[in-house]
């Protein structure tokens, strides 16, 4: 069920209370190595997170890359890592282009700008899902719509409900299509405040237990109440110097381990940790510094296989 006002969606919830009803948290990973990384003149347009003054140390982004593997096979979740190209610069972060289900499909993403178009057509990453893993294909059509995926989607798997800030990364088509492929059983469309690209930079949903969201990110504060509202007394609003630092970047890697950039994770306000350490969570920080100056952090370096 597809819903685009706050009225729609507070009727929604109240008539049926979405309870958690499966994993909240992935099975396995799988990542891009940093290997072609480079800041894309393509994708600043409409990302003002990235620091196209700065250089990049690619030796350094590929040991922070490997030492964030090594962090998540750490608290037991497997990690497959497939090789970057000088062709795809952003295809570190792989969630946007690339995402499973539930229902043992894998969803193949459309995005706005062609070197990140080239990411949704490997042939290994497909032949992965589709050969090897065995899931059904669900491929959004290109010509036809704008969706990236975890990018502009903010999953609660747990709760199979979905929440879509738009802005130039995704079309109401894109909407469409995601509801459909992610087959949710509720999805939630707004309008994202202006200069903002990706609705997981400002919201994070913690394995169906916890919401994360920066209210001044939102166009109408209207929704952040709603969602807010469903989530009750588990929602963490954040500040602007933590969204920032990707605060809402975050993700949870099992049930109760929760993990930050090293930036964001410094960032954290004293009583936001105790926060969310009072839910039941333990923190993780890992240093991404080098992979955030493309304007994504840690979360979008993490793809999610259910």
């Amino acid at each position: 069920m597809l819903v685009k006002t706050v009225e729609e969606f507070k009727a929604a919830v109240v008539n049926q209370p979405f309870p958690i009803k499966q994993a909240g948290s992935m099975k396995a990973a799988f990542m891009v190595s940093p290997i072609g990384f480079r800041l894309d003149q393509q994708t600043a347009q409409d990302n003002e997170y990235m620091l196209m003054d700065q250089a990049v140390d690619v030796q350094l982004a590929m040991y922070q890359h490997q030492h964030l593997a090594r962090a998540i096979t750490d608290v037991g979740v497997p990690v497959v890592t497939f090789p970057g190209s000088a062709d795809t610069p952003d295809a570190v972060f792989p969630n946007n282009a690339f995402a499973t289900t539930h229902h043992n499909r894998y969803v193949i993403g459309s995005m706005k700008y062609d070197n990140r178009q080239k990411e949704t057509e490997r042939a290994d990453i497909r032949q992965f899902f589709g050969e090897l893993l065995g899931y059904e294909k669900y491929e959004i059509d290109h010509a036809k719509a704008v969706a990236e995926l975890t990018g502009v989607l903010v999953p609660d798997r747990a709760r199979n409900i979905g929440f879509v800030g738009m802005t130039e990364r995704v079309d109401d088509a894109g909407v469409v299509a995601l509801d459909e492929a992610f087959a949710t059983d509720l999805m939630f469309q707004f309008d994202l405040a202006p200069g903002e690209y990706h609705t997981n930079v400002v919201m994070a949903c913690l394995a169906g237990h916890a919401c994360v969201m920066h209210r001044d990110s939102f166009a109408d504060p209207a929704v952040v109440d709603a969602i807010a509202e469903f989530y009750q007394d588990r929602t963490l609003l954040i500040t602007d110097e933590e969204k920032l630092a990707f605060v809402g970047n975050c993700i949870s890697i099992t049930e109760r381990d929760v993990f930050f950039s090293q930036t964001a994770l410094d960032a954290l306000r004293p009583e936001s940790k105790q926060t969310l350490e009072s839910w039941g969570f333990v923190l993780h920080g890992v240093d991404v510094s080098e992979l955030e100056k493309a304007g994504g952090s840690l979360r979008c370096m993490i793809g999610e296989i259910f």
